[in-house]
């Protein structure tokens, strides 16, 4: 198959697992076979061969259509909206979920970790031996809207803002699609298997964790809280350099930490239930960035970070001989080597951007990722 951004009006589906039917108007069938249980994204379902197509005969309906009855079309190419691709996607992964047994659940063993970021994720994966799961957030709770992010409709309102203010730089519907396919793993978690939830003391994680603990709500697994930084502090002192999130420790001691904290007891309830109302409060506000402070998250205004990167900018004008353009990765670069809390640097490149609008900088190129421009402080 091909793809682009024009084609047809609308999809109708019918399943006969392990094959979904897309029926594409106005005589097009695309027959999906599941062969995995893994979620897929968008670009999954353009990349693998697994869609065949076929024509319906004239006179023949959707309804009646069987594809084992029929030779696939081949040598064909069809054009599709990615909207509609999209959707296609949701319904798949919607049958995979539907249809996962047991086994394809409990093959890591009986345990389950969640941590806050991909990043994360990789280290608990390679740090921890096998048998094991890991689930990692792919998301940045620091900035963005949280307003009901536990629904559909603040998961629109969040994708939306982040489509429009944040450069990723990756394919269309991979955030939407990693999104939604974390949360069908978190609901999957059998009942019996225990839950690690790892977090440091930076916004991120621990925006994160009181998250997962609100989807978790309506199980009544046991789950144990692992404050890296804390563990890290009581164990390794300040012998090793550490910045408060998980993701950034060594794979040695991240599995000496687990080692130490594997039997611990799990949260209990009050504890639980005062993180869950946490999270419900922190889902009712609308502001897009957050800091950790005082052993809290707080929201900040979002030109907080602006005065910062102004001081930057300036600094390294007087490293030069004239006043000329920087890198932009290099401003974001030196700003984030100086902050003591990790700062999501698609932030700072976003309100470099705002700050280039606003007329406090110069702008030389073009501004679709950090790499592909300059900047420099306009002229008083």
């Amino acid at each position: 198959m091909q793809f682009e951004n024009k084609g047809w009006r609308s999809i109708k589906t019918k399943v006969n697992h392990p094959y979904i039917y897309f029926y594409i108007e106005p005589n097009v069938v695309f027959v999906y076979k599941i062969e995995w249980s893994q979620y897929m994204t968008l670009q999954d379902l353009m990349e693998f061969e697994e869609c065949e197509s076929y024509e319906l005969k004239e006179g023949e309906t959707f309804n009646t259509f069987h594809h084992r009855e029929r030779q696939a079309l081949k040598g064909r190419g069809f054009f599709i909206k990615q909207d509609a691709m999209n959707k296609m996607v949701e319904i798949i992964n919607q049958q995979i979920q539907r249809h996962r047994h047991l086994n394809d659940l409990t093959e890591h063993g009986d345990a389950v970790h969640i941590v806050s970021s991909e990043h994360a994720a990789g280290t608990v994966r390679y740090s921890l031996p096998w048998p094991k799961k890991v689930i990692g957030f792919p998301d940045f709770f620091s900035i963005g809207p949280l307003w009901k992010l536990e629904e559909k409709a603040g998961q629109a309102f969040r994708n939306e803002w982040i489509m429009e203010n944040i450069n990723l730089e990756q394919d269309d519907y991979e955030y939407e699609n990693k999104f939604s396919n974390t949360l069908k793993e978190i609901e999957d978690i059998p009942k019996h298997v225990r839950i690690f939830i790892w977090y440091g003391n930076n916004v991120e994680e621990q925006t994160g964790m009181r998250f997962f603990l609100y989807l978790l709500r309506e199980k009544t697994n046991e789950i144990v809280l692992i404050n890296s930084t804390e563990l890290f502090a009581n164990y390794f002192g300040s012998a090793e350099r550490f910045n408060s999130h998980t993701g950034h420790l060594e794979p040695e001691t991240l599995k000496k930490l687990f080692e130490i904290c594997k039997e611990n007891d799990p949260v209990g309830d009050s504890k639980r239930m005062a993180l869950q109302k946490e999270w419900e409060a922190l889902s009712q506000s609308k502001e897009v960035l957050r800091i950790w402070k005082d052993d809290q998250i707080k929201a900040v205004p979002e030109i907080y970070y602006d005065e910062i990167i102004l001081k930057t900018i300036e600094n390294l004008h007087k490293e030069q001989e004239s006043k000329d353009f920087i890198k932009t990765g290099a401003v974001i670069g030196e700003i984030l080597e100086k902050m003591d809390e990790p700062v999501f640097a698609y932030y700072i490149e976003y309100r470099i951007r705002y700050l280039v609008y606003s007329g406090f900088l110069e702008l030389k190129g073009i501004p679709r990722s950090m790499r592909h421009y300059s900047v420099k402080l306009c002229e008083k």
